[in-house]
């Protein structure tokens, strides 16, 4: 099963990446988690010890890797290969964690509007597809926010996008470009997930502003203040209180996930 998550930064996409990632592992799946996002944080969320953390490099600065895989002998300079050889990547870079989960961090890709198409993007861009299409586990990827970088290549090995808003208008705007795009490339499983909701009038308001998206509001996740002071410890939520309102709800997700598992992958 793979799963992207995805939405605006802030949102709580790497909350949910991560928290179902973890749920996931203690549950004995086999899982690989991927940080996709620029701010390269869901090693706190999954609860990777210091020492290990410390030791992370991120696949895209790895420029000698970089350069030995997209080299193209005898050719000029800015000329190089954009299918690489990365089948061997996240089994050689992965860290491991806790429940037996394992970490790949990539890092973000750049905007295209940045005209960017270099070697760092073509690889990473090839190592997702082959992390959707090719790996035989639980795979969960924490976005950056937006997925425009996403080729339908890439995309249609996607099981599940999970699309994160909170309440306000400016994620609810990217959340429909998101859904929008997603459609686009082929992506089939599309779920809407509203997090920090303090009350029923904002879910209300939220399902008014989507009634004509094709795409429901899921779940919903409330607001909760453990899940800063969590952060501010410096600690995966799930280890700082597993019985806050955020993460049991969360569990509830996870749950209605694993049961979408078993309807669309297990039959």
């Amino acid at each position: 099963m793979k799963i992207a998550v995805s939405g605006k930064g802030g949102v709580g996409k790497t909350l949910v990446a991560g928290i179902l990632a973890r749920m996931f592992a203690k549950d004995g799946f086999k899982v690989l988690a991927i940080d996709n996002d620029s701010a390269m944080n869901l090693s706190y969320t999954l609860g990777i010890d210091e020492n290990t953390k410390d030791k992370i490099v991120p696949i895209k600065e790895m420029k000698s890797m970089i350069e030995e895989r997209t080299f193209v002998k005898g050719a000029g300079p800015g000329v190089y290969n954009i299918n690489p050889e990365v089948s061997d990547i996240p089994d050689k870079y992965k860290v491991s964690g806790p429940d037996g989960l394992q970490l790949l961090v990539l890092g973000g890709i750049e905007e295209p509007a940045t005209g960017c198409l270099c070697p760092e993007n073509a690889l990473i861009r090839t190592l997702l597809y082959n992390l959707f299409v090719k790996r035989d586990e639980v795979v969960i990827v924490d976005f950056e926010a937006g997925i425009e970088h996403l080729g339908r290549g890439t995309a249609k090995g996607i099981d599940l996008m999970l699309v994160i808003t909170e309440p306000s208008q400016k994620s609810l705007d990217l959340g429909k470009k998101i859904i929008e795009l997603s459609k686009k490339l082929g992506v089939i499983n599309i779920y809407l997930i509203s997090n920090k909701i303090t009350d029923d009038q904002q879910k209300d308001t939220i399902n008014q502003k989507i009634k004509k998206w094709e795409v429901p509001l899921y779940h919903t996740i409330p607001f909760d203040p453990e899940i800063g002071k969590a952060d501010l410890e410096g600690k995966s939520p799930v280890d700082f209180n597993s019985n806050s309102k955020g993460i049991l709800s969360i569990k509830v997700l996870y749950e209605k996930l694993k049961k979408l598992k078993q309807e669309l992958f297990d039959l």
